[in-house]
This record gives C-alpha cells, structure tokens and sequence, in this order.
C-alpha cells in the first residue's frame, strides 16, 4: 500500500484492497518525494510530518518511509518485498498523474501491477459530464450534476490488529521545520475525526449564515485535514442531513470535486489563465508595485481586514476563506498584480494548500477561470470588513495595533481625527482610485 494524500485508515479502500490481497503479507510504504518536499513551504512540510506520526502510530509503527524519486523507490520496494502488486488512490494532479505513469511502466518491467482504487474526492474528476458528454466549466450546474450522480457510502477501517508485515530498512522521518510564530493544531486521523464530531454537533446547524463570518468559529478547519487525507468528504457527506448549514456545507464539499475536476482536465491552468481572453490585462511590475507586494504579504497595507488576514496566514498557516478573496481581490484589483504571484505566496505558507483550490480560487477573483464575469468584482476592502467582521474583533485579533479601537471603527482607523493608531500604516492605496483603474484595464483587454 503506497499511502500519498490518503494517511488514515476509515474509509480507505486502496488500503482495504491492498490488504485483501496482501493476506497478512502487505507492506504500508510512504515515499517522501524530494520534487514535493522541495516545493513546499515549511507549514505544509510540518503537517506532513505531524499526520506521517499519527499515521505511523495507527499502524502499530509498521509504516515504511523510503525517501527519492518514486518512479526508482516504488519499484526497489516491490522487488525487495515480491510484491505482485502496488495499491494507491488515484491522483489527478499534473505531477502526480505523471508519477504514477512512470511508476507503473516502472512496475510493469518487473512484472507487478499499480492498481488504482479511489481517489481523495467524493466523486472522482472525470466522472460529472453535461448530457453531450462534455465536461462543466460553471459550478452551479455542475453541484446539480453532481448531487445526482452521488458517491459511495464510506467504507469501515480494517478491523482488528493492523496485518502489515514489519518493515525493514525504514528511514527516519526528516525533521519537521520550525516554523517560528506560526501554531499548527493536532494532526492525524484521530484529530480530524474529533473535529469533524464537534463541528457537526455545534456548528453545522448555522454554518449557512455564520461561514462567511471571520469573526466567528463557524467553519469546520477540515480543510488540511482533506488535503491530506485525514478525513474522507465521502465521511463527511454520509453525516450530512437535508439542514440549511449540511446543504451550505455539501456545496463546499463540491467546490472541491469541481475545481479538481477542471484542473484535470486542464492542467495548464495550474499556472496559466483558464478564459485567455484576459489574460493580456495590464500588471504592474518595478520598485513600487514590489514594495505594494511586500506591504500585502507582510499585512501593512492599511486596509485592515486585508492586513489581518495576510497576519492569521502567517500566524496559523491558514486564512478564512471569504478573507482569502477579499486578500485576493486586492492584490489584483487594488494593487494590479498578477494573480500568480499572490496564489504562489498562499501555496507557501498555507496547511491546507492544494493546487486544484487555490489556483482556481484565485482565478476565480481575477475573472479568469470558472467565471465569465470579472468587470464588476472588485471586493471593497472597507465594506466587506465591516459586513463580515461587523464588530472588528477579527481585525483586533490579529492587529494589535487596533487593540485599543472599539466596534466597527478599527476597519476605518484613518477616521479617528485624522491620527493612524501607533504603528500601524497609512493606507498604501485609495481603492475608489484603484478600482476605476481596475475596471479601465479589463475594459481595454
């Protein structure tokens, strides 16, 4: 069982599989890919290790780590052990498609088998197709395509002692980085599983009109546990009700399944425009849009609920999702940058940073993926602070600079006879001015 974004035992089918078939004489593999570990940033390297120990420890310590490129590990590792055959979920991103399919041709000189079961989606990419069987490029009818297409119940973890033989020649897990300032939460199976339990029994119910609030804990925080396989959304789905928060939460759920769908389909996306109809709008490049993008990634760019946003990514490796696209519209709409560069800044540092998300989402704000209407938005920096964090407590919470600012008035601190509070920056910006720019450079397109 070659594990990669599935490290849990619930609901794991390649594991059952493999198991199955090994009949007490499967071996757990875990390769650590220099191509992967290279191009992560520290918070996502640290939860991998983190999940890797939990995982580790769920199997009794029977996990082989083996480090190199897999398309060599995979096969030494199934000669070393006879292996007839290599089980994995199935991956759909550019890297690892392309992994697997030298890893098999690999096997297959040796006689063994990569067999594919699963996939981390509810419904694998591929599967939700219009009546003519094209694939969907708009979400709205793809949810519906797919709520009626479903997916499988969930399946049970092996039950009884784990049947994995004993490896030999494993190699030490590398050292997980430090990451200074920045606090990951409990990592693993067992965490993702108990997080999912409160979540359902205390927030779900008023997920619908408290997910877009950052100053609330109306999310679930799965999402680095989805990344990395913790948890299964099948898992999620199967406790989901018919509730106004359970529909909220499903539409989430296929977000997922639909952006990983379009970038297997078009892996150029991952670095390019999906629609290149804009992508010949004008960025701004040189000393001052450099120091523009210093200020926004370090969170000094006056705005506030950009500001904090850009500190709570620093900070926990993660970043409210309706503050992600206020973050990001500034950075595109108020600033004039390429959306790239802020998408390669967000893959850096967040834990729950997955290539199909966060590279759609971004276009998605830009206007140059999913969605064909990108004239009119341009997030307001100040009225989605003040509608979302209506009491500035998410804003206090990350910029202590505001702390002593009452209500609402920490989104606007420029207000206050005219004296930025101590500290903290002027605006570097007018929006009104910037979003007119905006809207002129997308009309000349």
């Amino acid at each position: 069982m070659w594990f990669r974004r599935d490290l849990r035992l619930a609901d794991n089918p390649a594991l059952l599989d493999a198991l199955s078939e090994g009949a007490g004489e499967t071996v757990g593999l875990f390769v650590i890919d220099p191509t992967l570990w290279r191009t992560s940033g520290d918070v996502r390297r640290a939860w991998l290790i983190g999940s890797l120990n939990a995982l580790s420890e769920s199997l009794d310590g029977r996990l082989l780590i083996r480090t190199g490129d897999p398309e060599s590990v995979v096969p030494d590792v199934a000669r070393e052990y006879a292996a007839r055959t290599v089980h994995i979920a199935a991956d759909f991103g550019p890297y690892g498609r392309k992994r697997d399919l030298a890893v098999a041709k690999a096997l297959g000189g040796n006689g063994t088998e990569l067999r594919e079961t699963g996939s981390a989606y509810a419904v694998s990419p591929g599967r939700v197709l219009k009546s003519d069987a094209t694939p969907y490029l708009v979400f709205t009818p793809f949810y519906r395509a797919w709520s009626t297409h479903g997916w499988r119940r969930p399946v049970a973890a092996p039950a009884g002692p784990m049947p994995l033989l004993d490896p030999s020649g494993s190699e030490p897990l590398p050292a997980a980085p430090e990451l200074g300032r920045t606090v990951l939460p409990p990592m693993g199976e067992a965490a993702a599983t108990l997080i999912w339990d409160g979540f359902r029994k205390s927030r779900l119910a008023h997920y619908a009109t408290q997910r877009d609030r950052p100053d609330q804990s109306g999310t679930s925080a799965l999402s680095a546990h989805l990344k990395w396989g913790e948890i299964h959304p099948r898992t999620l789905l199967a406790d989901l009700g018919s509730g106004a928060g359970d529909d909220a939460f499903r539409r989430q759920l296929a977000w997922r399944d639909f952006y990983a769908d379009i970038l297997a389909r078009h892996p150029g996306s991952a670095r390019n425009d999906l629609r290149p109809n804009l992508s010949h709008v004008t960025t701004d490049a040189g000393p001052t849009a450099e120091a523009r993008l210093l200020a926004w990634q370090s969170g000094l760019t006056g705005y506030p609920i950009v500001d904090a946003g850009m500190r709570q990514l620093r900070s926990q490796g993660w970043m409210h999702n309706r503050v992600r696209m206020i973050t990001a519209s500034f950075l595109i709409k108020d600033l004039h940058l390429p959306w790239q560069v802020g998408a390669r800044h967000f893959m850096h540092w967040l834990r729950d940073g997955d290539l199909a998300s966060n590279q759609h989402g971004w276009q998605w704000v830009a206007g140059t993926g999913t969605d064909a209407a990108p004239y009119y938005r341009v997030f307001n920096p100040i009225t989605q602070g003040l509608r979302f964090d209506p009491s500035g407590d998410y804003v206090r919470r990350y910029l202590p600079e505001l702390g002593t600012l009452t209500g609402a008035s920490a989104h606007e601190p420029w207000k206050l006879a005219g004296v930025v509070p101590f500290g903290y920056p002027e605006r570097i910006v007018d929006h009104g001015v910037e979003r007119t720019e905006s809207l002129r450079r997308l009309r000349a397109n």
